[in-house]
């Protein structure tokens, strides 16, 4: 198991993170499947899974005593990590609310174009412009988010725009739109939680850091749920079951190991990660009882086409290995 943090300037293996981020990967693909399952609001599922989480990430803190390391980020950085925390609290809400109005397959497809932000982004703050065959594939991951908005819109391109003539309330293919929607704003702000993550990592561990993130993300769900009028307490056993399984699975082992990973390779292969879950995510949808959801062939499409684009996107050059 690799260490919970290194100083940048130490040798890592190269297998260790790989390692880290396959088991990031099943973490993360059950998610959308334990977010179906549960009868529970969005901003609910996505309070109990940071709470949940935080009791675990608090008492690592307190046995490691890694929390020292706050002491090395500037104010300026701890604003950052409180607002990657944010970023994190309004991507679990859009995100979650998408799975009530579009598929598990459209959901998880959309909101991991979250490279190809990456990679626009990454130009302008991180000073790393994507190259001619990049930006091909975001036209491609583009079109591929297309195919999946109309698979799921009942009468394809005239139920769009039936769709949009309804509003997002409407039953049927208003529904499927708005999710779809939503899964996009969870790729936006999932984008720049990752980016502000990478940054942060070459200054302080894991724990520490995710510790300021995870904690600011959850206050702010909080403060959602109360100001809407949620009740977070008490709650039936099969949905505390269901949290646990959230903060364990996709937070703990997805969540924080990409974020481990993120201090020693660069954010766009971190990502690249959850370009596996819109796989896992669907067979698990298809193959539990409780779900019983085969993608439709358009979705199928749409989804490759989305994973094409961003593998396409997502290529670097190579470039001379470090010690």
């Amino acid at each position: 198991m690799p260490t919970l943090s290194s100083p940048r300037g130490s040798t890592v293996s190269r297998r260790s993170p790989v390692l880290v981020l396959a088991a990031s990967l099943i973490g993360i693909s059950f998610a959308a499947p334990l977010i179906r399952l549960s009868a529970s609001s969005a901003i609910v599922i996505a309070t109990w899974r940071l709470g949940l989480s935080m009791l675990i990430v608090a008492a690592v803190l307190l046995v490691t005593g890694s929390w020292r390391e706050w002491r090395l980020l500037s104010r300026r950085e701890l604003l950052l990590a409180g607002g990657a925390g944010v970023l994190l609290a309004l991507h679990f809400w859009s995100w979650n609310a998408s799975l009530r109005y579009t598929s598990v397959a459209a959901s998880v497809a959309l909101v991991n174009l979250q490279p190809v932000l990456i990679a626009g982004v990454s130009a302008r703050w991180l000073h790393d412009a994507p190259s001619g065959r990049q930006w091909i594939g975001v036209v491609i991951a583009v079109v591929g988010a297309f195919v999946v908005g109309v698979a799921d819109v009942p009468g394809g391109l005239s139920g769009i725009v039936t769709a949009i003539a309804s509003g997002p309330a409407a039953e049927g293919g208003g529904g499927a739109l708005f999710g779809d929607l939503l899964a996009l704003v969870g790729a936006v702000t999932a984008a720049l939680y990752y980016l502000i993550g990478r940054r942060l990592r070459q200054r302080v561990g894991v724990w520490p850091y995710v510790s300021l993130a995870y904690g600011a993300a959850f206050v702010t769900c909080v403060v959602i749920a109360l100001t809407s009028g949620e009740v977070l307490f008490p709650q039936p056993r099969r949905e505390l079951s269901i949290f646990a399984g959230l903060a364990i699975g996709p937070m703990l082992l997805g969540h924080t190991g990409m974020n481990w990973a993120l201090g020693h390779l660069p954010a766009f292969v971190v990502n690249l990660t959850t370009l596996g879950e819109p796989i896992g995510a669907t067979i698990l949808a298809a193959l539990l009882p409780g779900i019983d959801e085969v993608p439709s062939m358009g979705t199928i499409v749409g989804g490759v086409l989305v994973l094409g684009g961003v593998m396409l996107a997502s290529r670097r050059r190579p470039t001379a290995a470090k010690s």
